[in-house]
C-alpha cells in the first residue's frame, strides 16, 4: 500500500505541473513536525509508515565553510572522525556494542556547510539511540594521545583520496575559482594543514567548543515514532546541553572579472574538461536557482541536443553532465565532460559555450521545459521513499537555510520557472567573467583558450 500510495503521490505530481492543482502539491506529502528547544536546539519529526524503523539523523550546520582561520583546515571532517572514538560512559566499543543490540547501523559524512550523524534501527530502542548520540555530543572527551592518532588517521585518509586524478583537480579547482571565501578548500583541508593537524591540539577542543552547541543543531526523526515522542526525548537527553557564543564570520567572496584556467597533466585517464560558472546562493525565493538547475538538465543531460551530437554521433565524448550544487554561499555550477581524444578539447569547449549562447537568445519549448521538470520531480518523489532518504533529504535543507519546510518550498519554485526565466539565468550566470575552466590531459598545458 505504502508502495502505491507513494507512486500515485508522483504521479500526481507529474500531471499537475501545468495545472490549478499545482500550488497544492507538495513533493514530500507528510506533516513535518518542528519544535524548538529553550537552548536552540531544533527537532523535526516526520511520522512515516515504516513499522519498525526509524531514521535518526543529527545535522550540524558546521562544514569546511566554516574554517576560516588560516593554518586549521579540515577539522570539520576531522570531528566526524573523533565522535566516533568514544566517551566516558560509551566507549568506541560498548558504543558499538549497543548499536548492535538494537539492530541499528550509524554512520557520518562531511560537506562544505555541514557535518551530518545518522543512524536507522528498530523504532522501539529510539530512546537508546537518544541516550547514546546525547552523551558524546556533549561529553565528548580525548586525550592528546587520542588525538593525533585520529589526526595521523585524517592524513592517511587525504592521502588515499588524492591518489584520484580528479581529487587532485577539485582541489586546485577550488583554489583557482575562490580568492577570499572558504569554499576555497575541500572538505579534507589544505594539505599542509593535514600534516600539520596533529600539532593543533588545543585548537581541536576550541572547535569543538565552538560549534557542537545546539544553536548549531537540528535532530531529525522519520518512520515509526510521532513528535510528542520524539520531542520528550530531545528534551530529556538534549534539554541541558548549553547553548554557545560563538558566531562564524565566513569571508565573501569578490567578483570575479575574468575567465580563469587550472590544469592536471596526467596521461593516465581519459581527456577531462570541467566549465565550472560561478552561480548564487540557495534559496526557496530566489528563481534563477531552479532555473539553472533545470537548464542544466536541458543542455546536458542524455536527452539533449549536444549530448546526442557530441556523445553519439560524433564521438568526440564520453560522457556530458551539467549540475548545480546547492550551497549555503555562491558556488558553483559545473559542466563536466570526458572526452575521447585530448585534440578534441578546443572544439568541445567552444560547442557547449556555443549551445549556451544560443540557448540565451532561443530558449527551448514550452514541451521540452515541461518535460524536463517533470521527469526531475517525478525521479525526486519516487527516491524518497524510506525513512532514511527523508530524512537525509530533509537534512540537507536544514543545512542551507535551517528549516526542512524548505524542500517543499522550492519544489514548488520548480514549477513557476518558464523558458523567460531559463534564458535570464544562463545570460546572467553563464558568463565568461564567472567561468573558471578545469582540464586533465597528457600535456603539459590544457589546451584551452
Amino acid at each position: 500500500m505504502k508502495t502505491l500510495l507513494l507512486i500515485i503521490a508522483a504521479l500526481m505530481i507529474v500531471s499537475v505541473w501545468n495545472g490549478p492543482l499545482a500550488a497544492q502539491a507538495k513533493i514530500l506529502p507528510y506533516p513535518i513536525n518542528q519544535k524548538q528547544l529553550p537552548n536552540g536546539l531544533n527537532v523535526v519529526t516526520v511520522q512515516f509508515d515504516s513499522p519498525g524503523l526509524a531514521a535518526l539523523y543529527i545535522v550540524v550546520r558546521v562544514g569546511s565553510r566554516n574554517e576560516v582561520e588560516q593554518g586549521v583546515t579540515g577539522f570539520a571532517h576531522f570531528f566526524e572522525h573523533m565522535m566516533f572514538r568514544g566517551t566516558e560512559k560509551y566507549s568506541r566499543d560498548k558504543y558499538n556494542d549497543v548499536l548492535k543490540s538494537i539492530g541499528a547501523g550509524a554512520n557520518a559524512n562531511t560537506w562544505f556547510d555541514r557535518t551530518i550523524y545518522h543512524m536507522t534501527g528498530d523504532a522501539t530502542k529510539l530512546e537508546t539511540m537518544f541516550e547514546i548520540e546525547a552523551d558524546r555530543f556533549m561529553n565528548l572527551k580525548y586525550t592528546e594521545h587520542d588525538f593525533k592518532t585520529e589526526a595521523g588517521a585524517v592524513k592517511g585518509e587525504y592521502t588515499k583520496n588524492n591518489a584520484s586524478p580528479y581529487a587532485q583537480l577539485e582541489e586546485n579547482l577550488l583554489n583557482t575559482a575562490f580568492d577570499k571565501h572558504t569554499y576555497k578548500h575541500t572538505t579534507m583541508g589544505f594539505l599542509k594543514d593535514v600534516i600539520d593537524m596533529p600539532n593543533q591540539y588545543t585548537y581541536s577542543l576550541e572547535f569543538f567548543n565552538r560549534y557542537y552547541r545546539p544553536e548549531y543543531s537540528t535532530i531529525v526523526v522519520v518512520g515509526d515514532a510521532n513528535a510528542e515522542q520524539v520531542n520528550a526525548l530531545a528534551e530529556k537527553y538534549f534539554g541541558m546541553w548549553q547553548h554557545g557564543t560563538h558566531l562564524s564570520a565566513v569571508p565573501p567572496e569578490p567578483p570575479q572579472d575574468t575567465v580563469r584556467y587550472t590544469h592536471l597533466e596526467n596521461g593516465s585517464i581519459p581527456p577531462y574538461l570541467g566549465l565550472n560558472f560561478k552561480t548564487p546562493a540557495y534559496s526557496d525565493q530566489d528563481i534563477n536557482v531552479p532555473a539553472i538547475d533545470v537548464l542544466n538538465a536541458i543542455l546536458f543531460s542524455e536527452t539533449s541536443f549536444l549530448y546526442k551530437k557530441l556523445v553519439l554521433e560524433e564521438q568526440k565524448v564520453r560522457n556530458l553532465s551539467g549540475d548545480m550544487l546547492f550551497t549555503r554561499d555562491p558556488y558553483l555550477s559545473s559542466i563536466e565532460v570526458s572526452l575521447v581524444k585530448k585534440e578534441d578539447l578546443q572544439y568541445v569547449k567552444d560547442e557547449i559555450l556555443k549551445a549556451i549562447e544560443d540557448f540565451k537568445k532561443n530558449g527551448t519549448t514550452d514541451k521540452n521545459l515541461i518535460e524536463t521538470k517533470s521527469r526531475m520531480k517525478y525521479s525526486y518523489a519516487m527516491s524518497i521513499d524510506n525513512p532514511s532518504t527523508i530524512a537525509n533529504s530533509l537534512s540537507t535543507f536544514i543545512t542551507l537555510i535551517g528549516d526542512p519546510e524548505s524542500l517543499n518550498r522550492m519544489y514548488a519554485l520548480y514549477e513557476k520557472v518558464t523558458v523567460d526565466d531559463l534564458k535570464a539565468a544562463a545570460t546572467k550566470y553563464y558568463v565568461p567573467s564567472g567561468l573558471t575552466v578545469a582540464t586533465i590531459s597528457a600535456d603539459a598545458q590544457g589546451g584551452v583558450k
